[in-house]
């Protein structure tokens, strides 16, 4: 972090009081809410949450063990921020933008020392810098006035930053400079560099919040065909463990037409966020061919870390997102999981003693989740241009309980919701939603892109898979009770069709080279062509021909290889003149 380096800190310091776990009491210590301040003899970082007369409640984001009354606390006046520039991208941070690996080199070891801090950005390095403005010309705040190749994937914009006034250009260059080194000069006296700093709490700014109208393509077809997200939509991915919440995530962070991914991984377990760490560094991005690390920012705050980081590093996480969407890139927003963030509140309120609202919770968790997942959308820039933040949050119920109040809160907040089912990964059936009990919001507004893009029928068809498995679900129900044969046969025959709906298309091979992505055509296609089995084998039936006869045409069973085709669309054709000609011979 930057306020150790960059600020003068305010000369009435403080005297630690009491410690309880991350939560320090300080007397005499003259700060405003939300300023960093540095706690104990090791200078150990902390926010103040609480004033209260001459008592300061700081939560410190580091282990507090040993720290004890009668230390010095040490005021910044600032409030806790995030420095943003070039080299932000193929990093990974701790949740306060400290970066692991700069920190491992330098402490020779995985192991961090308590009070050890660092630029979030490399302050020494030299980049590249390509001015986009000229002297003379009139830049605004949130004006791009130069580029920088950050990675081969991403081209770095500079831009005027949105507290300046603005005005013309009286000086500026291209050539190498380090992040701190002025570009650009104003002649309202301001001067630019390719740094900035942000308080995490405070969204950006921008011109408007605008009704988003594209989908944030994932490649997986429960999601692009049943329920969508928008480029700058809001969902959640709530699930029991074991039932496939970071698999989806990493999923979506590598196929999504996002053009920036930032992955929060809060509270989660080490190993889990190891193998991410491991992982995202070795993966392909599928677009370019380089490394997926090239567009992605990675923050690990896994479960052993202070709980008091883990309760900022989504503010960290949703303040980056938000200065590349500044820039006109549309980002996801991966956040792994929000319930280990609501447990952090909850334990840093419990310890401030403050009235606890449901299950322990404090009262103003629907509050935070708001505020976080409000600065989500699809906005016109203050330069004119689009930029999109789409926030996926995972969430971890206990027990699988969907009526958890991090759960609730969170469905009253986000417009898409992929409800994972533990039963459903139990019988290998992956993505393992539950199409029953999920939902998007988005599909009407979203509908005419897909009319426009993929084909005119896409909502009508769709709506068919639908409702086809709706009437699955009720006649299992009576399947139940008296068995599948009971059944008048055109309702064993809707069974059969929506067996083929739910293995040939809903379930998906993640490790299948051909069938991990499958694009929206080709979502349409393997749908359509289901409905052309349907179709045809109803005609049958009402011809007379036994349902029997028809669920053993040759073409049927190749409905199920579908996915994993190469030239899916020639098989698909076949699949459609096979099944049509051997259906009608029937009768």
């Amino acid at each position: 972090m930057s306020q150790a380096t960059d600020t003068e800190t305010v000369e009435e310091d403080g005297i630690i009081e009491s410690v309880s776990g991350p939560v320090v009491t300080a007397t005499d210590l003259d700060a405003r809410m939300n300023d960093v301040v540095y706690v104990g003899d090791e200078g150990l970082m902390g926010e103040v949450i609480e004033i209260e007369g001459n008592l300061t409640t700081i939560q410190v984001y580091e282990e507090t063990s040993g720290v004890g009354p009668g230390e010095p606390v040490e005021n910044t006046g600032d409030p806790l921020s995030v420095d943003l520039g070039p080299g932000l991208l193929n990093s990974i941070y701790d949740g306060v933008q400290r970066p692991l690996d700069e920190l491992e080199e330098k402490m020779q070891s995985a192991f961090l020392d308590r009070g050890v801090d660092a630029p979030g950005i490399d302050l020494e390095r030299k980049w590249e810098f390509t001015a986009t403005v000229e002297e003379g010309d009139v830049v605004e705040p949130g004006d791009v006035i130069g580029e920088v190749p950050e990675t081969e994937s991403i081209t770095h914009r500079v831009l005027v930053p949105p507290t300046y006034e603005g005005g013309e250009v009286t000086s500026i260059e291209t050539g190498e400079f380090t992040v701190e080194e002025v570009v650009a000069e104003l002649d309202s006296g301001e001067e630019i560099a390719m740094r900035q700093e942000w308080p995490v709490r405070r969204a950006r700014p921008a011109a408007e919040k605008q009704t988003p109208t594209i989908p944030l393509v994932s490649g997986q077809r429960i999601l692009d065909g049943l329920f969508p997200i928008a480029k700058g939509g809001t969902a959640a991915i709530p699930g029991p463990f074991g039932s496939g919440k970071t698999v989806t995530q990493h999923s979506l962070a590598k196929w999504a037409d996002a053009d920036i991914v930032v992955y929060v991984g809060c509270g989660e377990r080490g190993n889990e966020m190891t193998e991410v760490i491991e992982d995202f560094p070795e993966l392909e991005d599928p677009k370019t061919g380089k490394p997926l690390m090239d567009r992605t920012c990675l923050i690990a705050n896994t479960s052993n870390m202070p709980v008091a980081a883990r309760e900022s590093c989504i503010y960290t996480g949703i303040t980056i997102a938000e200065y590349f969407r500044d820039m006109g890139y549309d980002v996801a927003l991966m956040a792994d999981s929000t319930s280990r963030w609501a447990e952090a509140m909850r334990e840093i309120s419990s310890r401030l003693e403050e009235m606890p609202g449901e299950e322990g919770y404090p009262a103003y968790l629907a509050a935070r989740l708001s505020e976080f997942y409000e600065r989500a959308g699809l906005f016109e820039l203050q330069n004119g241009d689009q930029g999109s933040i789409s926030v996926i949050g995972a969430v971890s119920p206990p027990g699988g309980d969907f009526s958890e109040p991090v759960t609730q809160n969170t469905l009253r907040i986000v417009k898409t919701f992929w409800a994972l089912d533990a039963d459903l990964a139990e019988r290998r059936h992956f993505p393992a939603i539950n199409w029953n009990e999920s939902y998007s919001l988005y599909r009407q507004q979203l509908d005419p892109w897909f009319e426009e893009n993929v084909a005119e029928d896409w909502p009508e068809v769709r709506q068919w898979g639908i409702d086809t498995l709706d009437e699955e679900a009720e006649l299992q129900e009576i399947v139940q009770l008296v068995g599948k044969d009971a059944l008048p046969e055109d309702q064993q025959l809707t069974l059969e069709v929506a067996r083929y709906l739910r293995e040939a298309w809903l379930q998906q091979n993640a490790f299948h080279d051909v069938d991990m992505y499958s694009a929206p055509e080709k979502t349409y296609r393997m749908l359509q062509a289901i409905k052309t089995f349907n179709d045809e084998a109803f005609r049958a039936l009402d011809a007379g021909v036994p349902v029997d006869e028809i669920q053993e045409v040759d073409a049927a069973p190749r409905l199920n290889r579908m996915g994993t085709a190469d030239a899916f669309e020639s098989f698909i054709d076949e699949i459609e003149s096979d099944l049509a000609e051997q259906i009608r011979s029937l009768y």
